[in-house]
């Protein structure tokens, strides 16, 4: 009897082991980019061409770096005014995951780990140089990372006399704001408060044009995921 109750605690030991390593083999640590700050915003504040430009952004960088050969998509969103738009959320597009930086090292597994769990840090949200971006303790600032969305990844609804939060839909260069988040997950007074360590949805800026952006600690910048 005590040689079967240890032969069968062998054999779940073994199976418990076996799974584990199954699952992070799903995961793997180190992989091609499939995620990046860009090193530089398209040059006209946060009119960035609507959501095809900022793609096409997106995907010259990524090829200038040698990854070119992946589909790039910006995670920005774009709002709506219930029921009469659809929502455009940046987690729908950008694919499944998993998403590693330029150094290999995994930011994401999925969609669900990008929103809750996620590795972006200032050392992680790099460039596809493989380059840090400058934070709140830098000058110029520009942890200031354009999104448009909620914490969850979702659209803003845009009700008449609501304030717009992507800039006219990545459309404006002008009078108005866009959510950004934190790349550096630091407040600017580093009191650790929840909007100020959002990577996503911290706070709006001061206007929509290149001499605004700055203003708030902000370049033009945006993440870019690869989609497949």
């Amino acid at each position: 009897m005590q040689r079967t109750t240890r032969i069968l605690a062998v054999s779940l030991t073994a199976a418990v082991a076996a799974a584990l390593v199954a699952a992070c083999a799903t995961t793997p640590p180190t992989g091609p980019m499939g995620f990046f700050v860009t090193s530089a915003g398209p040059g006209d504040g946060a009119n960035l061409g609507g959501l095809a430009g900022a793609d096409a952004h997106c995907q010259r960088l990524a090829a200038a770096a040698g990854a070119g050969g992946r589909t790039w998509r910006a995670y920005l969103s774009t709002s709506f005014i219930p029921p009469s738009t659809a929502p455009v959320h940046a987690r729908d597009r950008i694919g499944k995951g998993p998403w590693h930086n330029a150094k290999g090292e995994l930011i994401a597994a999925d969609v669900g780990q990008l929103h809750n769990g996620n590795n972006l840090t200032k050392q992680t949200a790099l460039t596809e140089k493989g380059a840090t971006v400058n934070g709140r303790t830098e000058r110029p600032n520009m942890h200031d990372i354009l999104t448009g969305s909620r914490p969850d990844g979702t659209a803003y609804a845009s009700f008449p006399g609501q304030p717009n939060m992507n800039c006219a839909e990545w459309t404006s260069n002008g009078a108005g704001g866009a959510m950004v988040g934190h790349h550096d997950r630091g407040s600017p007074d580093a009191t650790g408060s929840p909007w100020g360590v959002s990577w996503n949805s911290s706070h709006l800026t001061a206007g929509c044009s290149k001499e605004d952006l700055p203003k708030s600690g902000g370049a033009g910048l945006f993440y870019c995921f690869a989609a497949n």
